[in-house]
C-alpha cells in the first residue's frame, strides 16, 4: 500500500506540474498574440529583404526632324507610410495640423472625391497604422508636379510618409501615324515594328535596389542601397513626319471611298534609300481604319507592277528593243506558248511596240516578248529577278520581313508555263517594298539601293552609330535599257493605263500600274477580290521620290483597277511633296544677293519678333504658335521657326540669351553654373539628355 501510494502522489504532482505548465504556456501565448502581435509581426517582416529590379526608361524613337514618335512618359505611384517616425512624433502633431489642407488639396486637383472623404480615409489609415497605403495610381508628371508642393508632402519622405514610386507609360504621339512601322512596347507580348528591331538598345540595362517587407507584407525601399538603371538608347529614322501625314490622310481617304480591306503606302528617297514614309491601313470589324498590320513586307501576286522585270530582262537579253513591233490581237486574248493569256482590257491597236505593251498594261504582249526571249531557258529569267533582288528580303530594318516566292523554272512544258505566267505578274510574290526597290532603281539612274528606317543611334544627344545608304546592285542594266525603260513608264502617264489618273499633272510623273486579281489564302478568284497598285518617281525629270500604293478591294468592287484606286493616291501625295519639298528647291535668281553674315539666335518666340518689327527689319515668320523659337538667315532674309522642348529633357539653348536659357533650365530643376557674358555658345549636357535630380550644367556664353 505504501508503495502504491508513494506512485500515485509522484502521478498526481506530475500531472499538476504539467497542468500548471501547459497554462503558463497558454497564458504566455494568449498574452503575445493580443498584446505583442502586432510587434513581433512587424519584427518578422522587417528581417525580409530582397533585391528588386529597377526598370530603365526606355529610349525615344525620333522622326527625321526630331519630333518624338514614340518616348515613355513617368508615372507615380503614390503611397504614404503612416508608421513614418516623422509622422507620428509629437502625438502625430504635424499630421492633425496638415491633413485637413491636404485632402483638400487632393480634392481641387483630382476632383474625383470631395475633401471630406479624403480626410475620413486619412484619419482611419493612419489610426491603424497603414504602413503602405496607396493614395493614387499612375499619376502623371504634371499632376505630380503640383503634388510635391501639396501641404505634408513637402516636409519630405521622411516627415510625410509619402513614398512615390516612379514607372513609365509608352506613349505615340502622333497615334495612328506609321504606328505599325514604329512599333508597341507591350508587357506580355512580342513588340513589333522598331520596337523590337531594336528593343535590346531601346530598353537600356535594369537596375537594381534593395527593398524591406515590412508589417502587412508591403515593400519599401531601402535609402542607399541600389543601382541606378541605365536608360534606353534613342533611335533617329528617316521618317518625315509631315510626308508620313500626306501619305497617310490620301491613303485613309481612298480606303474610306472605296471601302477596300487594306492598303499601304510608301514613300523612298530615291538616292539614298531613305524611307519617308509608310502607311499601313487595314480594316476593322467597326469599319474603321487601323494600322493593324505591316502590309509594307506582305508578299503577294504583285500583278502589272511586275512587268518592269519583264520589259528590263528582255532588253538586257537583246532578243528585243522598246521599239520592237508585238502582235496582240483585238479579242484580248491568245495563246502563248503552252497557255492562254488573257488581257484585262483591250490593246488600242492589235499591233504594238515592246514599249507600249508596257504602257498599255498588256499580258499578252508582255507575255509574248518573255516567251521569245526566254522560252529554250525558263530559268534565266529566274536570274533576272534575282538580279532584281526579287527572290530575297530587302534587309530593311525591320523584324517580320515576309520572303519572296516563286514557282521553279525548269526546261519543260511546266517550268515555261510559270515562266509565262510570271511575267505579268503571277505565280510570283513580291512585297510593296520589294517592288518599290526595283521601281527606284530605274529612278535613280540604274542604281539599286537598300532601302532603311533609322539614321542613327544616339545616347543623351550623342551618336553612337550612324548609318548610311547602302548599294545593292551598282547597275541593274545598261544605260540604254534604264533609260528606255524610262520611256516607257512616262508612257504609262501620258497614253497609257495611268493617262486619266494623272490628266492635267503640272509636272512629269513616271510609273507604271497593277491589278491582280487575288487567291490568297481563304480567298478564291472567284471571290472577285483585286489588289490594285501604281509604283513610280516623281519629278520625272529629276526623281527625288519615288513611291508605291497598293489596295486590296472589298469582294466585287465597282473600282478595282491600279488607274482607278491607287494612282490617285499617288497623285495626291505627288502633288502635296512637289509643293512641299521640291518646289522650294528651284532657286530664284531675282533675289537680294545674301548677306555675307551667319547668324543664328534662339529665345522667346515673341520677343524676336519685336526686336525685328522695332527696328523695322524684314522678317518671315514660319512659326505655328510655340512659345520658344530661333531666327537664321534663308535666302538672304531672317527666318523666324519654331523650337519645342520636352519637358523632362534638357533643352537646346544654343544661340539664347542667359535670361531665357535659365528660365528653361531651372524650370526643369537644372543647377546652371554660367561663364562668360553675350549668347549661349556651348552646353555640357546634351540636348535630349533626360533630367535628373540634382543635375548640374556648365553653360558658356560668348
Amino acid at each position: 500500500m505504501e508503495i502504491k501510494r508513494d506512485i500515485l502522489w509522484r502521478v498526481y504532482l506530475s500531472f499538476i506540474g504539467i497542468a500548471l505548465l501547459s497554462m503558463l504556456v497558454l497564458g504566455r501565448a494568449f498574452y503575445i498574440q493580443r498584446f505583442q502581435g502586432e510587434f513581433w509581426r512587424s519584427m518578422s517582416d522587417s528581417l525580409h529583404q530582397r533585391i528588386q529590379e529597377i526598370d530603365p526608361e526606355r529610349g525615344t524613337i525620333y522622326s527625321e526632324d526630331g519630333q518624338m514618335l514614340s518616348t515613355s512618359l513617368p508615372t507615380f505611384d503614390i503611397y504614404m507610410d503612416f508608421g513614418a517616425d516623422g509622422l507620428r512624433e509629437k502625438g502625430g502633431k504635424r499630421f492633425r495640423e496638415n491633413v485637413d489642407s491636404f485632402a483638400y488639396h487632393m480634392a481641387v486637383l483630382f476632383k474625383d472625391k470631395t475633401k471630406s472623404a479624403y480626410t475620413r480615409e486619412l484619419q482611419a489609415a493612419y489610426k491603424e497604422k497603414k504602413r503602405y497605403y496607396l493614395l493614387k495610381k499612375k499619376m502623371s508628371f504634371e499632376d505630380y508636379k503640383a503634388f510635391r508642393d501639396f501641404p505634408l508632402v513637402r516636409y519630405g519622405r521622411n516627415k510625410s510618409g509619402v513614398i512615390a514610386e516612379v514607372n513609365s507609360m509608352r506613349l505615340m504621339p502622333y497615334g495612328l501615324m506609321a504606328n505599325r512601322t514604329i512599333g508597341l512596347a507591350r508587357d506580355n507580348a512580342d513588340n513589333v515594328g522598331l520596337e523590337r528591331t531594336y528593343d535590346s538598345l531601346l530598353k537600356g540595362q535594369t537596375g537594381k535596389r534593395l527593398i524591406r517587407f515590412i508589417s502587412g507584407g508591403a515593400a519599401i525601399p531601402v535609402d542607399g542601397y541600389e543601382i541606378e538603371p541605365e536608360d534606353g538608347r534613342d533611335i533617329i529614322t528617316t521618317i518625315d513626319v509631315n510626308i508620313q501625314d500626306v501619305a497617310e490622310t490620301a491613303l485613309m481617304k481612298k480606303m474610306e471611298e472605296s471601302a477596300a480591306q487594306y492598303g499601304t503606302c510608301i514613300v523612298m528617297e530615291t538616292r539614298t534609300g531613305k524611307i519617308k514614309a509608310i502607311a499601313n491601313l487595314g480594316r476593322q470589324d467597326d469599319g474603321a481604319y487601323w494600322e493593324d498590320y505591316n502590309y509594307a513586307l506582305r508578299t503577294t501576286e504583285p500583278g502589272s507592277t511586275i512587268k518592269l522585270a519583264t520589259f528590263l530582262s528582255t532588253l538586257s537579253e537583246g532578243t528585243v528593243k522598246e521599239n520592237d513591233l508585238v502582235e496582240v490581237g483585238t479579242t484580248g486574248s491568245a495563246f502563248v506558248g503552252v497557255r492562254n493569256v488573257n488581257d484585262a482590257e483591250r490593246a488600242p491597236k492589235p499591233v504594238l511596240t515592246v514599249k507600249e505593251c508596257f504602257a498599255h498594261s498588256s499580258n499578252v504582249g508582255m507575255s509574248k516578248v518573255a516567251y521569245k526571249t526566254f522560252a529554250g531557258n525558263p530559268s534565266k529569267f529566274k536570274d533576272y529577278l534575282h538580279r532584281y533582288h526579287l527572290d530575297q528580303r530587302t534587309g530593311i530594318d525591320l523584324v517580320g520581313e515576309e520572303q519572296p516566292r516563286m514557282l521553279k523554272l525548269t526546261r519543260n512544258s511546266q517550268g515555261l508555263n510559270a515562266m509565262i505566267t510570271m511575267s505579268f505578274g503571277y505565280a510570283i510574290e513580291v512585297s510593296p517594298l520589294q517592288t518599290l526597290t526595283l521601281y527606284n532603281a530605274i529612278a535613280n539612274n540604274g542604281t539599286m539601293m537598300k532601302p532603311y528606317l533609322v539614321n542613327s543611334i544616339q545616347n543623351s544627344g550623342v551618336t553612337l552609330k550612324q548609318f548610311s545608304p547602302t548599294v545593292l546592285e551598282e547597275k541593274i542594266g545598261d544605260k540604254q535599257v534604264i533609260n528606255a525603260a524610262k520611256n516607257a513608264m512616262e508612257m504609262v502617264i501620258s497614253e497609257g493605263t495611268g493617262k486619266p489618273a494623272f490628266k492635267d499633272m503640272p509636272f512629269p510623273v513616271a510609273g507604271k500600274t497593277g491589278t491582280a486579281h487575288v487567291a490568297d489564302g481563304r480567298i478564291k478568284y472567284h471571290d472577285g477580290v483585286y489588289q490594285a497598285s501604281f509604283v513610280g518617281y516623281f519629278p520625272a525629270n529629276d526623281p527625288q521620290y519615288t513611291c508605291i500604293v497598293v489596295i486590296r478591294t472589298r469582294p466585287h468592287a465597282a473600282q478595282h483597277y491600279g488607274g482607278q484606286l491607287a494612282a490617285p493616291v499617288f497623285r495626291e501625295i505627288a502633288t502635296k511633296l512637289y509643293l512641299m519639298n521640291i518646289e522650294k528647291k528651284t532657286p530664284n535668281y531675282f533675289l537680294a544677293s545674301p548677306d555675307s553674315s551667319n547668324y543664328f539666335y534662339a529665345g522667346n518666340a515673341k520677343d524676336i519678333k519685336e526686336v525685328y518689327q522695332t527696328l523695322h527689319l524684314d522678317i518671315r515668320d514660319s512659326a505655328v504658335g510655340h512659345p520658344w523659337g530661333f531666327v537664321q538667315r534663308e535666302n538672304a532674309l531672317p527666318v523666324v521657326k519654331d523650337l519645342a522642348f520636352n519637358q523632362q529633357t534638357v533643352p537646346n539653348i544654343i544661340g539664347m540669351g542667359l535670361k531665357d536659357a535659365l528660365f528653361l533650365l531651372e524650370e526643369r530643376g537644372v543647377n546652371v553654373r554660367v561663364n562668360g557674358k553675350g549668347k549661349v555658345q556651348s552646353q555640357s549636357v546634351g540636348a535630349g539628355t533626360a533630367v535628373s535630380k540634382g543635375m548640374i550644367m556648365n553653360i558658356d556664353l560668348e
